[in-house]
């Protein structure tokens, strides 16, 4: 992708809806990790191709392991963030690598559609997906996700304060319901 927002659609999505074995804060933001290295091959003018090591499963899994493990400290700031957010939040260090080295992938998946200079299997040059779909497709999709995930999110919140209601609002609440049902 151009950008890395285009990836925050599949992995928010992915993550809300696989939210009880996902970190999704690590899994989210393993798709910004591994953008660094373009970041990095840009800023430093070094002439290679932009998507080069990171972009490839094999070190893509282990940028993401390593940012799980540098993420891992930060674990109270992700609930606190969680928390606002109105997600439940529960976090292991095998929870956080894995969603780190899954996140990684899906971001590696994503490019190696999209880009021509991605070598998904590193070091073998077999670009297997590149031009899968179109860019435009891709572009879509990834859009078509964030707005699920956005759905996604707002019926986790939606749930969430329905148990966080007292029995007595929740009687009320049915009862309610059905007199306008009636």
């Amino acid at each position: 992708m151009p950008y890395t927002p285009y990836h925050f659609g599949p992995s928010g999505f992915v993550g809300l809806v696989f939210k009880k074995y996902i970190d999704i804060p690590v899994f989210v933001l393993a798709n910004v990790v591994v953008d660094v290295e373009v970041l990095v091959i840009n800023l430093l003018g070094l002439g290679w191709p932009i998507h080069r090591y990171t972009h490839t499963l094999l070190i893509g899994a282990l940028a993401g392991a390593v940012w799980a493990l540098a993420a891992y400290p930060l674990r109270g700031l992700f609930k606190k963030i969680m928390t606002i957010l109105h997600l439940p939040y529960r976090t292991s260090v095998r929870r956080m690598l894995i969603s780190g080295v899954l996140g990684a992938w899906l971001h590696v998946l994503i490019d190696s559609i999209y880009h021509y200079d991605v070598r998904l299997f590193w070091p073998s040059r077999l670009r297997p997906l590149y031009e899968l779909l179109t860019k435009q497709q891709v572009k879509t999709l990834c859009i078509g996700f964030f707005v699920l995930a956005f759905i996604e999110y707002l019926l986790i919140v939606k749930s969430r304060m329905k148990q966080k209601q007292s029995p007595k609002e929740l009687t009320a609440d049915k009862a309610a319901t059905g007199r306008k049902e009636a």
